[in-house]
């Protein structure tokens, strides 16, 4: 699975830019956001990246910043949110606002995305609301290196998070939460 990447910006388009990396161009798609934030043609550039596998191909997903990457796949696990509207619902502004407005029910924050609407807005917020109280710093980081390495056991990201969510927050050891989350598994 490919998770960062750190090349040379080769092309430039409206939605996608082209990475070459060691020779290999990886075609990025970014928000209109990031889009406006690249650096000049010939620039080095690093992302962070999404891999949404397809019955008809792959596609990549970039962004400068873990947080946005991390916001990005919430917003990809809510039914009826594909990875074209999450990137952009994921670079409406500060990580922070967004939280806010959420957890505050503006359901304005989605009017500038194409195709959702005032009733898929507050389904979104509905399920965002939920998921943003439970995220909490500290268990961000520990809970991607055991997500990380659970998904690369084969498991699918939203069994992982179930699992982890199972997990006593006392547990703060990786290794541990892999353990433990590996046992959460086994009985579903």
């Amino acid at each position: 699975m490919i998770s960062y990447l750190n090349g040379k910006l080769i092309l430039r388009k409206e939605k996608n830019i082209v990475i070459d990396v060691n020779g290999v161009g990886y075609k990025v798609f970014l928000s209109k956001k990031s889009i406006l934030n690249l650096p000049e043609i010939g620039q080095s550039i690093k992302l962070f990246c999404f891999l949404d596998v397809k019955e008809n191909g792959l596609d990549l997903y970039g962004f400068f910043d873990e947080k946005e990457l991390d916001f990005f796949d919430i917003l990809n696990s809510i039914r009826g949110i594909g990875p074209k509207a999450a990137i952009e619902l994921s670079s409406l502004g500060p990580l922070d606002t967004i939280k806010e407005r959420i957890l505050n029910q503006d359901e304005k924050l989605f009017s500038s995305i194409p195709g959702i609407g005032a009733k898929k807005a507050m389904t979104i917020i509905l399920e965002l609301t939920g998921k943003i109280r439970n995220i909490s710093k500290d268990k961000v980081s520990a809970r991607d290196e055991a997500e990380d390495t659970l998904s690369g056991l084969g498991f699918p990201k939203q069994k992982i998070r179930e699992a982890l969510d199972q997990l006593p927050e006392d547990i703060k050891d990786n290794q541990e939460r892999i353990k433990q989350a590996l046992k959460v598994l086994g009985r579903k």
